[in-house]
């Protein structure tokens, strides 16, 4: 069993000096615990502690980070088997694969379809941030010229060759872009080992099919001084990879076992037969536990399903998705327009703001903090009543924008429009809007201030 916060803070310098990234000893040793952080964080940790805590201290799952700026991958860190448990913390990564072998028309398309498949829900941009560039025995100059043309999308990349020299030649031209290094073997892990380390790009290890050759070449990769290692059993049965996976991430969490405290790769290109049986390996190991995964093509038939699959197991159970509380301009509003107010729940925020945008009516939409919760569920707990909506519009300016005194409440709130009324003042009305979002155009077309 792992030292408790208080335990490790006790071998901590206790200089609060912040240099460790948080501002107290104790919220660094509150991470450390939590295996959200590393030791190495602490400049001032003596040595003797870190002897102590070294192997408590490490996140059970080392995370590690692929490519750079805006499509850079974060995987690893996860501290629970279950979702519910916790929460999972890094989204996997989703990835397309192009080939040396393949013409560039059809390279030229898996690019183009993995620039062009994003999506916009709920606020957030929704599309895969990986392209993995295979070397299919072309040499390095035909590899290092794929990986050029991929470099240049800002992807995050993985280098996936049999031959280390190839692996070299692009490591040493794009290490910049920390690209993952794929794979380590038995018959090549020293020369990969010392490749990682010189380009100091993570690497993954591919094994042969068992779970023990994983380990042997962790353990190989770690003693040469290796820390940001992904796995791949070598498995392609998908049966037995699911298996492994789940083996893995329990040995990592339950066992505390570091040869398997690393993140996974699948390569669901090579274990379905078809793109329709990959997105169904690929949603199986979303779920469980991959960290990487790699497809042979991102049509957007298929990568949208998956996509959604990770936004809704990679969002926080425990804290709901939520907008920001204020004043949105809709349809470019003046003094003259209706005033709407809802509750600052995502799905709730996005669906009403699309259905006044696609009225074309002008409106202003005021969004309350209602701590995420829907407008039935914060009417019920009391966040969303006549004393509470009164006192955000009298505070958020809305006052200031319009000439008139006439707000809309959302149909399911209905029964705060008396207490509402007596918050806001004398003059002010207030407007029962329609309970379904979609009779909101109708509602407003027709609505007078």
């Amino acid at each position: 069993m792992g030292l408790t916060g208080i335990q490790i803070f006790k071998l901590l310098p206790k200089t609060n000096c912040g240099e460790c990234g948080v501002p107290t000893c104790l919220a660094f040793a509150m991470n450390l615990a939590a295996g959200k952080a590393e030791l190495d964080k602490c400049p001032y940790v003596s040595a003797e502690a870190k002897e102590k805590l070294a192997s408590e201290s490490a996140p059970p799952i080392r995370p590690l980070t692929i490519g750079t700026g805006e499509y850079a991958v974060k995987v690893g860190g996860e501290t629970v088997l279950f979702r519910h448990e916790k929460t999972f913390v890094n989204p996997p990564g989703l990835a397309v694969m192009v080939s040396t072998a393949e013409d560039a028309a059809t390279v030229d398309g898996k690019i183009g379809r993995f620039q062009k498949a994003q999506y916009d829900r709920v606020g957030l941009k929704l599309r895969a941030e990986m392209i993995a560039v295979k070397d299919a025995g072309g040499g390095a100059d035909a590899f290092c010229a794929l990986a050029g043309k991929v470099a240049a999308t800002g992807a995050a990349m993985i280098f996936i060759s049999e031959s280390a020299d190839v692996l070299t030649a692009a490591a040493d031209k794009f290490k910049d872009k920390k690209p993952l290094l794929y794979a380590a073997t038995a018959g090549n892990v020293e020369a990969m080992g010392n490749l990682a380390k010189a380009s100091e790009c993570p690497v993954a290890v591919k094994g042969d099919g068992t779970i023990e050759s994983v380990i042997a070449l962790s353990e190989k990769l770690s003693g040469m001084g290796v820390k940001d290692i992904v796995l791949d059993s070598g498995t392609r049965d998908l049966k037995k990879a699911f298996s492994e996976q789940i083996m893995i991430r329990r040995s990592a969490l339950k066992d505390r076992f570091r040869p398997l405290g690393f993140p996974t790769i699948v390569m669901a290109n090579e274990m379905g037969d078809g793109l329709m049986e990959e997105a169904l390996v690929a949603a199986t190991f979303i779920a469980k536990y991959g960290a990487l995964i790699v497809m042979s093509d991102l049509q957007p038939h298929v990568l949208f399903p998956l996509l959604l699959e990770r936004l809704n197991i990679y969002t926080d159970p425990q804290r709901p998705m939520t907008a920001e509380q204020g004043i949105y301009p809709i349809n470019n509003p003046d003094e003259n327009s209706p005033v709407m107010v809802t509750c600052n729940f995502s799905l709730t925020y996005f669906i009403v703001s699309g259905e006044v945008e696609g009225s074309r009516v002008p409106s202003w939409l005021l969004v309350q903090d209602t701590e995420g919760l829907s407008v039935m569920t914060a009417w019920a707990a009391g966040k969303f009543s006549g004393e509470t909506v009164g006192t955000f519009i009298n505070k958020c300016g809305i006052k200031d924008k319009v000439k008139h005194k006439n707000i809309i409440i959302p149909g399911y709130a209905a029964g705060i429009s008396g207490e509402l009324e007596e918050e806001l003042g004398a003059g002010w009305t207030v407007s029962v809007g329609p309970r379904e979002a979609s009779q909101i155009p109708k509602f407003l077309k027709s609505f007078k201030a």
